[in-house]
């Protein structure tokens, strides 16, 4: 096996970084083919999760990824939290008819502002979902979600899609899911520290994130999508690079029913890669393509 070590820069800031580090591992199959994985865990991360990126990047590097069973998925857009005007062109990046929409980190009136935004620039037909990161408390959760809610109904958008993990806690998901009309997806819930089952066990949310390096790989993904079915997953990458981003394209293009838009179009958000052709969207999905590692 061969150890890469690298470092990509990104175009808009993510979790606070710039830039993103990890290694690349390649190994050679038994028939001679060529196979690259990527370890790239965030340094915040226990023993334990790491552990859970390495056995993804291993995974990827010996060619164990299950067979495909369509070539391609949709994909949403990705807007930060940004200017309404920058909202606009970041919410129909690479064709996408779904855009989420990150909110919970400034003002209220801002994150409105940009939804609004948002729901003109999709116009009729569009989708829109908003990501927290667990950064509302409980009361707060139910204002804002309601006042987004009202701001996605324009331009012919029906509200909001989903709010991702609105609140930090299982607990809280469970007790807001009861107290909102708009369905609840639960992300870092599901593996920081908690497990998809506890969310399932608690009826704690309407929708599964699923990512295949921070849950083990694309397998371990699967069987946790086989255990929370009929509930809808939708496939996320963790800010890869395009080498790590072909293991959630092979994630939703391996899953039985085809999962809602997915996230993965994070390509587009790298000012640098580690491959010669990014992997990125086009008329709104996207597919798995050879990897050329530079």
């Amino acid at each position: 096996m061969e150890f890469r070590p690298f470092t990509v820069e990104l175009r808009t800031r993510f979790r606070g970084l710039t830039s993103r580090s990890g290694v690349l591992v390649r190994a050679i199959d038994a028939e001679g083919h060529e196979h690259w994985g990527e370890y790239s865990p965030f340094a915040d991360y226990s023993p334990e999760r790491k552990s859970r990126w390495w056995r993804a990047a291993m995974e990827a590097a010996r060619g164990e990824w299950p067979a495909p069973v369509r070539d391609s998925v949709a994909v949403n857009s990705i807007v930060p939290e940004v200017d309404p005007e920058r909202a606009r062109a970041y919410a129909t990046a690479g064709g996408a008819r779904t855009a989420k929409v990150k909110v919970g980190g400034g003002t209220l009136a801002d994150d409105i502002a940009r939804i609004e935004a948002v729901a003109d620039a999709l116009g009729a037909g569009g989708a829109i979902r908003i990501d927290v990161n667990g950064g509302w408390e409980l009361d707060d959760a139910v204002r804002a979600i309601q006042a987004l809610d009202r701001a996605a109904r324009t331009g012919g958008v029906d509200g909001l899609e989903y709010v991702e993990q609105p609140c930090d806690t299982v607990a809280d998901l469970a007790s807001l899911r009861r107290r909102v009309d708009v369905p609840i997806a639960a992300d870092e819930a599901i593996r920081i520290p908690g497990t998809a089952s506890a969310v399932l066990a608690a009826d704690a949310a309407d929708v599964f994130i699923l990512k295949a390096s921070p849950l083990g790989g694309v397998r371990r993904a699967l069987e946790i999508a086989d255990e929370i079915a009929p509930r809808p997953v939708v496939i996320a990458s963790s800010m890869e690079s395009s080498v790590g981003l072909a293991a959630g394209i092979a994630l939703a293009c391996a899953l039985p029913e085809e999962p809602l838009a997915c996230g993965l179009g994070t390509g587009m958000l790298l000012a640098t890669d580690t491959v010669a052709s990014t992997l990125a969207p086009t008329g709104g999905r996207i597919g798995s393509q050879p990897l050329e590692v530079i």
